[in-house]
């Protein structure tokens, strides 16, 4: 008979030690559904994968201002013609899979969002974009594990926006799979397939990041 690994926590707390109590009030990684998931409210971002919880790194000022320059950019080109669709995070969106996840800047059309529940996410999305951290993580999160939950969630173009490497690459889907629209580097300007007319050009967007006075 072997001895039991599981963990469990003393009965009662002590100065110095963990706060149990509070622990033992949530679900295990691994055993939370999405209504644990959306009864609570998080300081930071916070995205609901495979039964966990995945904390997203606080964004930096740089992270922001790029987020912010993305938003401005797709609500000035869609709001005229479908005002209250383009969004940034925290907004949370349902995958296919189950999983909620939060891009930073989302194009969300309006049959997709609930009349009645406003606070429940997205049944998917039209068009996402991240940018990426610089944590190897993040990045391959971003790179790969959304690569691949996003097109499997019908999401028909996915924009990832590199400051390490100063590239915006834009990937389109293509039946179950995303494909190469392009990589476009400083002296370009991106392009969408989904949106025609909707381009931003790689050099404004990285100088939108405002270094410190």
């Amino acid at each position: 008979m072997t001895a039991s690994t599981e963990f469990v926590p003393p009965p009662n707390s002590r100065r110095g030690d963990w706060t149990w109590e509070l622990v033992t009030m949530f679900p295990r990684q691994g055993e939370w559904t999405e209504s644990d998931y959306l009864r609570r409210e998080f300081d930071g971002l916070v995205e609901y994968v495979d039964g966990t919880l995945e904390f997203l790194p606080m964004p930096t000022f740089s992270h922001q201002d790029l987020v912010a320059f993305l938003y401005e950019q797709l609500n000035s080109f869609i709001g005229p013609k479908r005002p209250r669709e383009v969004y940034f995070a925290p907004v949370r969106v349902r995958m296919k899979s189950g999983n909620c996840r939060e891009p930073d800047v989302a194009y969300i059309q309006s049959h997709r969002i609930s009349t009645s529940d406003r606070t429940q996410p997205s049944n998917g999305a039209d068009l996402v974009m991240e940018v990426v951290s610089p944590d190897p993580r993040d990045r391959d999160r971003d790179y790969h594990e959304k690569r691949s939950e996003y097109a499997a969630s019908g999401i028909r173009e996915y924009w990832i926006v590199d400051p390490e490497n100063q590239t915006i690459t834009v990937l389109v889907l293509s039946g179950a799979e995303y494909h190469l629209h392009g990589e476009f580097k400083l002296g370009t300007s991106a392009t969408s397939q989904l949106l025609p007319g909707f381009e931003i050009d790689v050099k404004t967007c990285f100088d939108s990041i405002d270094p410190p006075a």
